[in-house]
């Protein structure tokens, strides 16, 4: 029984004790002091812990041609025992005449430089230049999806409050979790990538968005809302994440509202509202049919920031089902213990949505390109 509770721990995890909301120090405690850090170069580091965890690079695109993509590198330890690192890459085919194109493949001989900024395996490369400015990420990985793109930022990139990170654990001073977002909310994206099928050219806007979840991931939250809107002028970004029951079904909200060249806001005072829902009867979740994402706060000259983009959501992009190549009697048991059944919708709605943004007694609307996501864990 030892060993089946270690093992399911490991792989699956089992339901933590109720510690309560005190138990987690959520990034929001420190916007009242520092509402948000500009990222210098050092600050772009991996953090390689040796212990579990995951880590992540995402870089979300909205193409000017309208192609909708995504390639992320994962590093993940289990336990300090055993590292690995995938490599994914997907292209939404938004017409839903033919399945997207997804590849998703183990990365070898995995090693980063000297100032941990940047990131190697065999066929592959995410490097950040000598400024600190761009991010190049290479592979070939996998011969059916050769990735070459470069990631520019245009806006300053950050973390919320000084470190970006919220903590969990009963004693403050030593937290056994950590979860921890920086982004670069702004890009131009140059570059391409070629299947078999096409040369899709990317050039556009993009996302960047380095994550860190210094525990299990299904212990940090229970429940996930993640938007990035995308217009001619503005970038309008949002990650909540609400903890399971154990922290007090706490919720952490960051989020920022940019344009060439300037943070207008970033903060905590944000949040997401399915304001429709029906039972998806596979995954039996409320899935969204329509969301509002409001954004509230001040710019760094104390004007009042608002902001909102709202509507329906339309067809979903895709359904994900997590645990979907686990072992089924893993997938069983997950599911029992531990009360764990991720599922990821995806969404990009056709019909173009509005940011609406009022900054002190300025009012201004624009139409943007959209990608969000709902998760529900457990």
């Amino acid at each position: 029984m030892n060993w089946l509770k270690s093992t399911l721990a490991s792989v699956a995890g089992t339901q933590e004790p109720i510690y309560g909301p005190e138990a987690i120090q959520s990034v929001a405690q420190q916007t009242q002091e520092t509402p948000y850090t500009e990222l210098t170069a050092d600050e772009m580091r991996w953090k390689a812990y040796q212990y579990t965890n995951v880590e992540t690079q995402t870089f979300y695109i909205m193409a000017d041609d309208g192609t909708l993509a995504w390639v992320q590198v994962i590093y993940s330890n289990v336990a300090g025992i055993h590292t690995t690192a995938q490599f994914n890459t997907k292209i939404y085919t938004l017409s839903g005449d033919e399945p997207h194109k997804w590849y998703s493949d183990p990365l070898y001989n995995l090693m980063f430089d000297e100032k941990m900024v940047s990131f190697g395996a065999d066929n592959f490369s995410v490097t950040l230049n000598d400024e600190g400015t761009a991010y190049t990420i290479k592979s070939a990985v996998n011969e059916g999806s050769l990735v070459e793109l470069t990631f520019t930022r245009v806006t300053p990139g950050f973390v919320i409050g000084k470190d970006g990170t919220s903590y969990f654990g009963t004693d403050p001073a030593n937290p056994w979790g950590s979860m921890r977002h920086a982004f670069w909310p702004r890009c131009a994206v140059t570059g391409t990538i070629t299947t078999k099928e096409k040369a899709y050219d990317l050039g556009g806007r993009g996302l960047f968005i380095h994550g860190l979840q210094g525990m299990k991931p299904h212990h940090a939250a229970a429940r996930w809302n993640f938007v990035d809107f995308q217009s001619p002028t503005y970038s309008a970004i949002m990650m909540e994440f609400t903890t399971p029951p154990s922290y007090g079904s706490t919720k952490v909200n960051v989020g920022a509202i940019v344009k060439d060249g300037e943070v207008i806001y970033a903060g905590t005072t944000n949040s997401a509202t399915h304001t429709e829902a029906s039972q998806d009867s596979e995954s039996d979740w409320p899935e969204p049919k329509s969301i509002k994402w409001e954004w509230s706060g001040t710019t760094k000259d104390l004007a009042d920031v608002n902001a909102v983009v709202e509507g329906v959501l339309g067809p979903r992009l895709d359904r994900i089902d997590v645990m979907a190549e686990v072992p089924g009697f893993i997938k069983t048991i997950a599911g029992s213990v531990a009360g764990t059944r991720p599922y990821i919708f995806q969404y990009s709605p056709q019909e173009k949505l509005k940011l609406k943004l009022k900054i002190g007694d300025t009012e201004v609307e624009e139409e943007g390109s959209l990608f969000c996501e709902a998760t529900f864990i457990s």
